[in-house]
């Protein structure tokens, strides 16, 4: 019995988890190996970053909220994965959840629940349809899924551009939209302030207090919802099973029944429903508008790290953003408190990227170690 239980935690930590960890670490490596070269302590370095998000409860906040967006993203792409695709084009897709949010958020006068929901539900509409041209051009006429969505994320940038300065809709003096109204609103924080036995009620509990401090919304708890509802698609509906058949073997699907053309494109559309949510989550939670983008944001194309440091699945995808969420937040203070470069933080989390996108260099490792306690036993 414990021999079998000693087995599953090894075959664990030798399947992608396991090279997930050691790509972690292999990064965190690398990062303090730079810092030392520059002269600072890694160790005091790394301290700082991880005393920066979990020493109070609003920096704990901060991170979610970093993370909220990577994990949607990061789902998006696992998503396109699992199914035989690479949707790159979850930043374009972002870009148009956040478009159809701040326009659905600003125009549309609904009572405030109801007001949330029509806004998420038109922006992943939005975002779907994006992701689904690429799908179409995919299943119709063999267009690759990574050159369309590449030309797509570009549109889409020039796109928002563009509808932001509309008259109406830019707010003067800025290059930014009208802020959508209170009623679509996901921040917990607007609804304390004007609850003054929400106030009172907050001062018993410190905890929830300081955390109150940050813009903390709804955003986590639906990310989280999110996972969920793509692990059961995935795994307990035809639909998922049909989507990962194609994503397997084409021909094999094909000749079994299942219309490939059709899977692809509703394979895009939701992977793109998901980036638009995403889109909406930040905008209706923490920048209640959209700006001119003089470039990618990114949460679309950090994503795809997120994906791979998940291994494509949900849960993992809620952990890589998490991750990234804390590297992200608790990086930029080791610039602040030590002056220390931040640069760092981005080395260490390519670092683990790299390594996880080569994990026949990490089986190497095992077999190589392997081969040595064979021999060793042998002699």
């Amino acid at each position: 019995m414990e021999n079998n239980r000693n087995s599953k935690i090894l075959n664990l930590f030798r399947g992608s988890f396991g090279y997930t960890l050691i790509s972690i670490l292999i990064g965190l490596i690398i990062g303090a190996v730079i810092l030392s070269i520059a002269g600072f302590n890694p160790l005091e370095a790394y301290g700082v970053m991880f005393n920066g998000v979990f020493s109070k409860p609003k920096y704990i906040a901060y991170a979610l909220i970093y993370a909220t967006p990577l994990i949607i993203t990061g789902l998006s792409v696992a998503f396109a994965f699992r199914t035989g695709l690479f949707n790159i084009g979850a930043e374009g897709q972002y870009i148009i959840g956040s478009l159809a949010a701040a326009l659905a958020g600003y125009f549309l006068k609904l009572p405030p629940v109801i007001h949330v929901i029509v806004v998420i539900l038109i922006a992943a509409a939005a975002a779907g349809l994006w992701g689904g041209i690429a799908g179409y051009l995919k299943g119709k006429f063999g267009v690759h899924e990574v050159i369309s969505t590449i030309m797509l994320n570009w549109i889409a940038l020039y796109l928002n551009n563009y509808v932001v300065m509309l008259k109406g809709f830019k707010r003067p003096q800025s290059e930014a939209s009208y802020e959508i109204l209170n009623t679509a609103s996901i921040g917990l924080l607007e609804n304390w302030k004007i609850s003054d036995a929400g106030r009172e009620w907050l001062s018993n509990y410190p905890f929830l207090a300081d955390m109150m401090r940050a813009p903390v919304n709804l955003g986590f708890i639906i990310a989280l919802l999110l996972a969920a509802l793509v692990w059961f698609i995935l795994n307990k509906t035809t639909l998922g099973y049909e989507l990962r058949a194609v994503g397997l073997n084409k021909e094999a699907a094909e000749y079994g029944g299942i219309g490939v053309k059709k899977s692809i494109i509703i394979s895009m559309i939701l992977a793109g429903a998901l980036a638009g949510i995403a889109g909406a989550i930040q905008v209706l939670g923490v920048t209640k508008s959209v700006a001119i983008l003089a470039a990618m944001e990114g949460y679309g194309f950090n994503g795809i790290a997120v994906s791979l440091i998940g291994s494509n699945t949900a849960i993992g995808s809620v952990l890589g953003g998490l991750l990234f969420g804390i590297l992200q937040y608790g990086g930029p203070k080791i610039q602040s408190a030590l002056s220390a470069p931040s640069e760092v933080i981005n080395i260490v989390i390519g670092t683990i990227v790299f390594f996880i996108a080569i994990p026949k260099f990490i089986k190497m490792i095992f077999s190589f170690k392997s081969k040595k306690r064979g021999e060793q036993r042998a002699s």
